[in-house]
C-alpha cells in the first residue's frame, strides 16, 4: 500500500519556463546565432550544470565563429593582393608603347604559354580599341623559341587585329627561329614581317604618306 511519501515530487512550475528557454539558445545556435546567453543560477540549483554547459558551449561556438570570419577576411585581403600582383605582373609583362600617332608597338619577351598569350592578345586588342590604333607592331626580339603554337597565336592576333581595322606587323624574329619557323612549315604569309621595328614602321609611315596622297588626289581627278 503506497503512502503520500511514495508520491514523486511535483515539478516546478518555472521548470517548464527554463526548459523553453534553453529551447530558445538552441534554436538560436542552430541558426548560427550566438548573442543570447541562459541566466547565471546558483550553483545548489539542480539547473546549474546544465546552464553553465550550455552557456559555454554558445561561448566556444562564438569564438570559433569569429575566428572564422577573421580568417576569411584575411584570406580575402591576401587573394585581392595576389589578385593586384598578378595584374601588376601581366601589365609589366605586356608593355604596351605608342611609337607613333596610332601605331602601338608591344615587346615580347620570355616564353609564351597559353595564359600569357591569352592575356596578351586581350590587352593588345582593348588598348587599339582604347587609343583607336591603326597599326600594331609585335616585336620578339626577347623570343628565342618559337613553335607552332606560338607562330598560330600570332596568327590569331593579327586576324583579331585586322578585325578591328588595325594592321599588325611583327618583328625582330632571329634567323634560328626562322629557320625552325620554315622547318616545321609554318605559314606566316598573313602576316606582315619586317626585320626590325624601325622597318616596320618606315613601312607605315610610307603607307600612311601614300595614301594622304591618293586621298588628295581624288578630288583634283573628279574635277
Amino acid at each position: 500500500m503506497s503512502t503520500d511519501t511514495d508520491m514523486p515530487e511535483p515539478i516546478r512550475e518555472d521548470v517548464f519556463d527554463r526548459i523553453a528557454d534553453i529551447l530558445i539558445v538552441l534554436s538560436e545556435v542552430t541558426s548560427g546565432l550566438f548573442s543570447t546567453r541562459l541566466p547565471d543560477l546558483e550553483k545548489d540549483d539542480p539547473l546549474y550544470a546544465l546552464y553553465y554547459g550550455i552557456n559555454d558551449m554558445v561561448d566556444h561556438l562564438s569564438n570559433a565563429q569569429e575566428q572564422a570570419k577573421r580568417y576569411q577576411r584575411e584570406l580575402e585581403e591576401r587573394l585581392q593582393t595576389i589578385e593586384q600582383q598578378r595584374t601588376a605582373i601581366r601589365d609589366l609583362s605586356t608593355p604596351i608603347i605608342e611609337v607613333w600617332r596610332g601605331v602601338l608597338c608591344l615587346p615580347v619577351v620570355g616564353i609564351l604559354d597559353t595564359s600569357r598569350s591569352a592575356d596578351m592578345t586581350e590587352t593588345l586588342l582593348r588598348t587599339v580599341v582604347q587609343m583607336k590604333a591603326k597599326c600594331a607592331i609585335v616585336d620578339v626580339t626577347g623570343i628565342d623559341v618559337m613553335d607552332t603554337a606560338t607562330a598560330n597565336h600570332f596568327l590569331h592576333m593579327a586576324r583579331a587585329l585586322r578585325l578591328l581595322g588595325a594592321r599588325c606587323y611583327v618583328t625582330g624574329i632571329k634567323p634560328g627561329i626562322a629557320q625552325t619557323l620554315v622547318h616545321i612549315g609554318v605559314d606566316l604569309r598573313e602576316l606582315h614581317v619586317h626585320r626590325t621595328l624601325r622597318d616596320a614602321l618606315s613601312e607605315w609611315v610610307a603607307e600612311e604618306a601614300r595614301l594622304r596622297a591618293v586621298a588628295k588626289a581624288r578630288p583634283a581627278q573628279a574635277i
